[in-house]
C-alpha cells in the first residue's frame, strides 16, 4: 500500500518559512555568543563572581578552614537561587571587560551598543503608552 505524498502541505510551508526569518537572527546571536574575546571577558566576569566561592568552598575543606568553607558555601548557596541578579552582573561585568580589553573589536560592541539602544527604545515607548493611558483614564473620571 502506497502512502499518500503530502507535498507542498501549507504547514511544511510555514515551518520552512519560519527557520528562514529566524535564522540570520539566530547566526548572528550564535556569532556574538562563540566569540572568543566575548567568552574570554565572560570566563573573567564569571571567576569574579562565581569563582572565587568555589575555591574557597574547596580551600577551606582541603585547609581545615571552617570559616572560609562556611563562606564559600553560604554564597554557592544564594547563587543557585533561580532569579538572583548575579547573573544579569555577570554578563554587565563581561561587556565592561570587553570594552576595556578589547577597545577595536568594533563589530561586539557595535551589537552590544545596538542592542541596548533598542532596549531603551522600547523601554521609552512603553513609559509613553502608560502615561497616555493615564492621561486618558484621569480625563475621563474628570468628566
Amino acid at each position: 500500500m502506497r502512502r499518500k505524498e503530502n507535498n507542498g502541505s501549507s504547514d511544511e510551508r510555514k515551518k520552512r518559512g519560519l527557520w528562514q526569518r529566524i535564522k540570520p537572527t539566530v547566526k548572528k546571536w550564535v556569532m556574538f555568543i562563540l566569540n572568543p574575546r566575548l567568552l574570554l571577558c565572560f570566563g573573567i566576569a564569571w571567576f569574579i563572581t562565581n569563582g572565587w566561592s568555589y575555591i574557597a568552598l574547596w580551600l577551606g575543606i582541603h585547609l581545615e578552614l571552617t570559616w572560609l568553607a562556611a563562606l564559600g558555601g553560604a554564597y554557592l548557596g544564594v547563587l543557585w537561587i533561580p532569579f538572583t541578579p548575579e547573573k544579569i552582573l555577570t554578563v554587565i561585568i563581561a561587556f565592561g571587560i570587553l570594552k576595556l580589553l578589547f577597545p577595536k573589536d568594533e563589530k561586539t560592541l557595535a551589537i552590544i551598543e545596538s542592542e541596548f539602544r533598542q532596549l531603551k527604545k522600547k523601554r521609552n515607548q512603553g513609559r509613553v503608552r502608560k502615561k497616555a493611558t493615564r492621561r486618558d483614564t484621569s480625563s475621563s473620571k474628570m468628566e
